[in-house]
């Protein structure tokens, strides 16, 4: 009898421990909530780079160092350097009726750009709402004391060894600075991602335009840029860049902005203009062969642009984006 009543004992206290063990076996047809949330929840959007829109391939960073390089943009600058390497150009006008570059870079970072010239008032407009630095070969004193007021951020030529003089006669002294962009980056600290500089989408949200395979955009009455779809990319036909360094633009953006006088002279005796990329104008976005005309906004300097219809606000075809700050006095767009 004593062996019988350990057995029974030892079968009740097996079946105690099953059952407790067993606890959690009747919800498991059913996942818990924290599971259910996971397997429901939306897959992380891609990276993209901040000055295409363009996705960031395995193994980079979109946080990677972005820069601005005042590029010259004249028969003097011939052959220019790097372009072709480019995420984004912005072309504005300076003294005498000539263009100068602000060529973004961020996904490439070519060891020579140039030929390097010199900023101007209107870079702040243009520079800071990336944050990033510009690359420059100096400026006068009234150009370096408003981007200094404006916080923005600037490497020159002979305080940074990654700018130095390309000394093998293919430029006057003028134009013969070049950046090394590589070498720039390994000196600074990992940033955070800038901002998209311009509102990125597909191609499919660009509403329908005109047709336009030839683009004309005056920006003074010496320079006008000649632009020609070839395929499915725009190519400037009257620019400085050499075979197999071209900047292949998916979209070309020419903004009308007012301009004003800066206070005081190029060494010419020139005045020099300031074109002001805040507040609003007609803009025009080509892409693909049609252009959709459009207002641009940037109610403040640092803003980033925004592009409105009647219809509502507008998307820029992620890719490689140049964009002409057309005159109102003196400029203008024609294409066909």
């Amino acid at each position: 009898m004593r062996r019988m009543r350990l057995s029974v004992a030892a079968t009740l206290a097996a079946s105690l421990v099953l059952a407790g063990c067993g606890g959690g076996d009747t919800g498991t047809d059913k996942p818990s909530k924290s599971s259910e949330a996971s397997s429901t929840a939306a897959a992380p959007a891609p990276e993209t780079w901040p000055l295409t829109g363009l996705r960031v391939p395995a193994g980079r960073s979109p946080k990677s160092p972005a820069y601005i390089v005042k590029i010259d943009n004249s028969n003097a600058s011939a052959p220019q350097y790097g372009l072709g390497k480019a995420d984004l150009v912005v072309e504005e006008l300076v003294e005498g009726g000539i263009t100068r570059l602000a060529a973004f870079f961020q996904s490439q970072l070519p060891r020579k750009v140039g030929p390097v010239r010199s900023m101007r008032l209107t870079d702040i407009g243009v520079a800071k709402p990336l944050g990033a630095e510009i690359v420059t070969s100096g400026a006068a004193p009234v150009t370096l004391d408003g981007l200094r007021r404006a916080g923005q951020k600037y490497v020159q030529f002979g305080s940074n060894p990654a700018l130095q003089r390309l000394l093998d006669g293919s430029h006057d002294t003028l134009h013969s600075v070049v950046a090394n962009l590589k070498q720039l980056a390994r000196q600074a600290k990992q940033p955070a991602r800038p901002v998209d500089y311009l509102p990125f989408g597909t191609s499919k949200a660009l509403r329908p335009g005109k047709h336009a395979t030839t683009i004309d955009a005056r920006m003074s009455g010496g320079r006008t840029a000649h632009w020609q779809l070839m395929g499915k990319k725009y190519i400037l036909q009257n620019g400085y860049m050499p075979d197999g360094d071209v900047f292949k633009a998916d979209t070309v953006i020419t903004c009308m902005v007012t301009t004003s006088t800066a206070p005081y002279l190029d060494p010419a005796g020139n005045p020099v203009p300031v074109s002001h990329f805040e507040g609003k104008g007609q803009a025009i976005i080509f892409h693909d062969g049609k252009a959709v005309r459009a207002m641009w906004k940037k109610p403040k300097v640092g803003d980033t642009v925004t592009f409105v219809t009647k219809q509502g606000q507008l998307k820029v075809p992620a890719g490689h984006t140049w964009i002409h700050l057309v005159p109102i006095n003196g400029g203008g767009v024609t294409f066909r």
